[in-house]
């Protein structure tokens, strides 16, 4: 569908010459002789862009700038001018307008500016439809803090809601900054424990003496420093969930007292002989394999067994790329509210690069990286420069480099071959991707001597 634009001019030979240049770019126009008639067209029909000047008739370009703003904040408006109302038109860019030009038009600037401001348009629209998805998928999920439609998300937290309810122990596994512990936070919501304490203890952070204390408890006087009686994480869980992050972390003395609570509800404090009863449900995660720990000997395998009572794996964002957007327009819109900015969306460049990334810090590497550009955009849009080097500069295979100075030709054997290679060698899939009919996909392959194995 073409897009509207909308020239509003007083002289004659302007609107139809302006309107013959956006006629071919390609666009559809409607011309008005002044604001008042522009005004009249642009609230009965649906128009992209309006192009109009300051100094005219019955309704000036300042007064329908006004109204545009006030009525259609989000419709881009260029201004013309001569020479003698610059500073009235420097104004009215602080009034909203995108851009001014002075006449006579440089026509290929002015259709550089409005291509750009149809564009911005169509990511800011991007942006607004990707946060309706987000805000879909929050309200038909229970937990909302997970995003992701991927089918590995979905069926990962569909088994969340099955055993949520229930009394098991959970092992959580995955790479670093895959969101185990927001899987952690989903399960205890979403129990019937939800009402009741949700400790979280990062076993790693822990030297084995300390975590001992941590988790136990211990008595006044068990050792130096230990001037009065403290519960440990388990006492203050009782009734509610713990969660034990980097589980492959703890000692073996601490893995001998973790198994007893497991198995008898009850364990004692550091220093002291009475036995402590508490119910609480055991969530835990690690990035470790604690199959190959065992067969090092750093883990208990009775110990492996009684925590494995239902495994939950969290993929790597890198298998799961079609999240990407929702967890990019998410984080957007955090981060512009945390830092009171005002940013639109991703330049398309911005969001293949992001979509073409390995993220191998997954999802917290993502988030970092969208907190960064929100903070350093020059623009209102997000930008390749605006993103990490690595990031900026990573590959995308989807991509065709084509030299300046190739022939047509061998510009579209490399592009059929290249378009061969991304569906894997299936020919009907590379003609619809082609745009054109498996016959014509034959023909091209037979005409330029591409082997077809």
């Amino acid at each position: 569908m073409k897009r509207t634009i909308l020239i509003c001019d007083d002289e004659k030979n302007i609107r139809s010459g302006l309107a013959m240049a956006m006629e071919l770019e390609g666009y559809a126009t409607f011309a008005a002789e002044d604001g008042a008639v522009a005004w009249d067209y642009l609230n009965k029909h649906d128009i992209d862009l309006v192009i109009t000047d300051l100094r005219m008739p019955n309704l000036s370009g300042e007064a329908l700038l006004k109204k545009i703003v006030s009525a259609y904040p989000r419709l881009p408006v260029v201004i013309l001018t001569g020479h003698g109302t610059i500073e009235t038109a420097v104004e009215a860019m602080r009034m909203g307008a995108v851009d001014f030009f002075t006449k006579p038009v440089d026509l290929d600037r002015l259709t550089l500016v409005v291509k750009k401001s149809l564009s911005n348009n169509d990511l800011y629209a991007e942006h607004e439809e990707l946060k309706k998805e987000v805000a879909q998928l929050k309200a038909r999920n229970k937990y909302d803090r997970i995003i992701g439609k991927s089918q590995k998300m979905v069926n990962l937290m569909d088994i969340v809601s099955q055993v949520a309810p229930t009394k098991a122990s959970v092992l959580i596994t995955g790479e670093s900054g895959v969101g185990k512990e927001l899987v952690a936070d989903a399960i205890h919501e979403l129990s019937n424990r939800s009402e009741g304490p949700f400790i979280k203890v990062h076993c790693a952070a822990l030297t084995s003496s300390l975590l001992e204390s941590e988790l136990f408890g211990h008595e006044k006087g068990a050792f130096t420093g230990a001037v009065a009686l403290k519960k440990g994480r388990f006492e203050l869980a009782d009734g509610g969930t713990i969660f034990l992050d980097e589980i492959g972390e703890i000692d073996a003395s601490t893995q001998v007292k973790l198994l007893r609570v497991l198995q008898e509800k009850q364990f004692e404090r550091v220093g002291g002989e009475k036995s402590v009863s508490v119910d609480v449900r055991i969530v835990c995660a690690t990035n470790k394999d604690l199959q190959k720990e065992i067969e090092k000997g750093n883990f208990r395998e009775d110990l492996y067994y009684r925590l494995n009572v239902v495994h939950l794996d969290v993929p790597p964002l890198r298998d799961r790329k079609e999240d990407i957007p929702l967890l990019m327009t998410s984080f957007l819109t955090y981060f512009n509210q945390e830092n009171d900015k005002h940013i639109e969306g991703f330049a398309p460049a911005a969001k293949r690069a992001l979509l073409a990334y390995d993220w191998p810090g997954n999802i917290r590497e993502l988030r970092n990286c969208i907190e960064s550009a929100v903070v350093l955009a020059r623009s209102t849009i997000i930008e390749p420069d605006d993103l990490p080097p690595a990031v900026s500069k990573a590959e995308n295979p989807a991509l065709l480099s084509l030299e300046v100075g190739m022939t047509l030709e061998e510009a579209e054997k490399r592009l059929i071959v290249s378009s061969l290679a991304l569906c894997g060698g299936n020919k009907t899939k590379a003609a619809e991707m082609l745009g054109i009919g498996r016959k014509t996909l034959h023909r091209k392959l037979q005409e330029y001597q591409i082997d077809q194995d």
